[in-house]
């Protein structure tokens, strides 16, 4: 439908202040939102309704319109219910970049403007698209009174006969049909497996759906991202829509309705995404006080703030749980902490659980490569029942890792730590330094998803303050000696090299990069290093032996 159409039904309540010239655009579609920057839901084309509460000064509504010009929509509809009227800052915008305006009177729904475009562009389609098209339109109001993934997929269902899921990149179920004939559930297994091609077919650049046959049956996996972004900072975060169709001989118009469909998820995702925000900035707020060394009482303050929200309905204070994750990437050139951030946020829910709500009890904050995770842990009703609380290295990977490795390919690799339970404040710090410990541990081992508990380290880390003062300093002198030795004569920094050999897990191409040096001659020190020690730095004990004489010197 043209933009000129819209003025010729008075029901809308339309009014055009600008864009006289332009009324002969084609409305493909109609999006209402308030974003501050609506971009990554634009593909062109649609009538974009909005209530201006993105508008907190006049210089907003150039930023705002240029977004939209630049998205190509084809006109902007604002409402006069929180201003009173449209101001005159965003008229001139809309002038600058030939942008129809047009105001919507105070007693005229978005809804009711949604339904008619969305009715006269469904009008353009065939058979039952057209219903599926015009019985959307509730999930593109803003607001959550959409009803969430489910209902879309209900749609999917009942109209179309699709059976589909939203997915998490680690194979949880997001959502699903409601629909008591929608036919058997999908597996854990199987839901794991189509993360896993979805994230292998992502990873090598091909445009989806992506279709894939497992069980006999064939599904059309469509990626729910934010574009315009490189693909691996979204990849291992992104969900997806899984359809249990072969989309191979799918007309163009039903294509595009899938991808229509992937969008308004996106925005669902974007929603709880956000939502998320109060739980980061207290993750964030206490490992800022527990790394800068604040008094417990400091520290057990900002736990009472955070322990009702993560716990709602809590009685007594819980006890806490680190688990420290690492995301890099061979060419150092991302920084992995927000990657690992959403990961962390989505491997550390029972992978059972339906839904999105339970990863609302976990707060994570991330610095540079690293994600922090803060987990309350209930206190059970019987003291007996204590060792079984906490979250156990080898189980949280074991559904995983298989859809990960495959989404990290050949250039990323995750590594986690998790630390014992902890009761107060005080022992916070200890357990953020456990899990970095144990990370360390699963980032010496072969692999491209590793994990190691506080159990491992209980032979060596925590036992090293009660090692012997004459024990400690033979095992650091015969195996740093040599090394020191050497750097006194030759000026080698075999030392530093060593040292930045381990902080960086063995990565060739990050220690070099952050030595200032060519990979050829980080080997040769390694090589040396080797030689004079008779150690083999590939090894995973040899490694931890470096490393706690280092720690230990």
């Amino acid at each position: 439908m043209r933009l000129r159409a819209l003025l010729d039904t008075p029901t809308l309540g339309l009014r055009l202040l600008g864009g006289e010239d332009e009324l002969d655009r084609t409305v493909r579609g109609v999006m209402t939102t308030d974003l501050r920057d609506p971009s990554r839901y634009l593909s062109g084309g649609e009538l974009v309704l909005t209530g201006l509460a993105w508008r907190r000064e006049p210089d907003d509504s150039e930023r705002f319109v240029r977004i939209l010009a630049t998205a190509g929509v084809a006109g902007l509809a604002a409402g006069e219910a929180e201003l009173g009227s449209v101001p005159d800052d965003l008229v001139v915008a809309c002038r600058r970049h030939r942008l129809p305006l047009f105001s919507v009177v105070e007693d005229v729904s978005f809804a009711s403007i949604t339904e008619h475009v969305v009715r006269q562009v469904s009008s353009e389609r065939a058979g039952d698209l057209a219903a599926v098209v015009d019985r959307h339109r509730r999930l593109m109001t803003s607001g959550p009174t959409g009803g969430g993934p489910e209902v879309v997929l209900d749609l999917l269902g009942s109209d179309l006969d699709l059976r589909a899921w939203v997915l998490s990149p680690t194979g949880r179920q997001i959502a699903g049909s409601t629909l008591a004939d929608s036919g058997p559930e999908l597996s854990g297994e199987l839901a794991a497996r189509l993360a896993g091609e979805h994230l292998a077919a992502a990873r090598t650049g091909r445009r989806g759906p992506h279709r894939v046959t497992l069980d006999s049956a064939t599904f059309s996996l469509f990626p729910i991202r934010h574009e315009g972004r490189d693909l691996r900072q979204t990849l291992l975060s992104d969900w997806l829509l899984a359809v249990e169709a072969d989309a191979g001989d799918w007309p163009d118009e039903r294509l595009d309705l899938l991808h229509g469909v992937t969008q308004l998820i996106a925005v669902e995702r974007d929603r709880r995404d956000a939502a998320r925000t109060v739980r980061r900035r207290l993750a964030q707020e206490v490992l800022e006080l527990v790394q800068t060394g604040a008094p417990p009482a400091e520290i057990a303050a900002r736990l009472r703030v955070a322990a009702p929200v993560l716990l709602p309905g809590l009685g007594a204070a819980p006890h806490w749980q680190i688990v420290v994750a690492r995301v890099e990437w061979a060419d150092g050139d991302l920084p992995g902490g927000p990657v690992a951030q959403s990961l962390l946020e989505e491997m550390l829910v029972d992978p059972g659980t339906f839904g999105p709500e339970p990863s609302d009890r976990i707060a994570v904050a991330h610095t540079g490569d690293e994600a922090v995770a803060l987990v309350p842990l209930p206190v059970p009703d019987e003291p007996a029942d204590a060792s079984i609380t906490g979250l156990h290295a080898d189980q949280l990977l074991s559904v995983v890792r298989e859809p990960l490795s495959r989404g990290l390919a050949d250039d990323g690799r995750l590594t986690v730590g998790v630390s014992a339970a902890v009761h107060s404040a005080e022992g916070l710090r200890g357990a953020l330094e456990e899990a970095r410990h144990a990370r360390r541990v699963a980032a010496a081992r072969t692999g491209r998803v590793c994990a190691a508990g506080h159990e491992e380290l209980a032979s060596h880390v925590l036992l090293l303050p009660f090692v012997p003062d004459d024990v400690r300093r033979a095992f650091t002198a015969r195996l740093l000696d040599p090394l020191r030795d050497y750097d006194r004569k030759h000026r080698a920094e075999l030392i530093p090299t060593l040292e930045a050999f381990l902080d960086c897990d063995g990565s060739w191409t990050r220690c070099a990069s952050r030595l200032h040096l060519h990979v050829n001659t980080l080997r040769y020190r390694v090589g040396r290093i080797e030689q004079l020690t008779g150690r083999d730095l590939s090894r995973l004990e040899d490694k931890l032996d470096f490393f706690l004489a280092l720690r230990m010197s």
